[in-house]
């Protein structure tokens, strides 16, 4: 298999069995020809990149610190999606809430407040968060 993120790409073998997350299975002794992760993960290349997590104020949704977001900028942001927005100057991961034309920033963590935004505040979303990539042991 061929993985190719931007400009970086390497040769992994990609098993062709299925992993069974119950009771094992026989393996099989079987490889597919490739599995390019673009085709699943990207939607819209052009308008697709990766960032770095930094902050622990959306561990509910198992986004933290050291985790890789892809971000889509050619999705319109809708109800309850998280996002990478710019609010007053800085890049903020959080969940987007809309309400009677009124719009929020929700944390997912309960010691983090949600924010409504104003006019006297600067706030653009810079994207949609499409897929989170971490480990599972750190």
């Amino acid at each position: 298999m061929k993985i190719s993120i931007s400009n970086m790409s390497f040769e992994i073998p990609f098993l062709k069995f299925t992993a069974h997350a119950g009771f094992p299975s026989p393996a099989e002794d079987f490889l597919e020809p490739g599995l390019n992760l673009n085709e699943y993960l990207i939607q819209n290349s052009a308008a697709t990149f990766c960032v770095k997590v930094k902050g622990d104020s959306m561990a509910g949704s198992r986004i933290t610190t050291g985790d890789i977001l892809i971000v889509d900028r050619s999705l319109s942001p809708q109800n309850q999606n998280i996002i990478l927005a710019i609010l007053n100057g800085s890049f903020v991961v959080k969940k987007l809430l809309i309400s009677n034309n009124d719009f929020y920033l929700l944390s997912d963590n309960k010691h983090v407040n949600q924010i409504k935004i104003n006019s006297e505040m600067e706030f653009y979303v810079w994207g949609v968060v499409t897929y989170v990539i971490h480990k599972l042991s750190r």
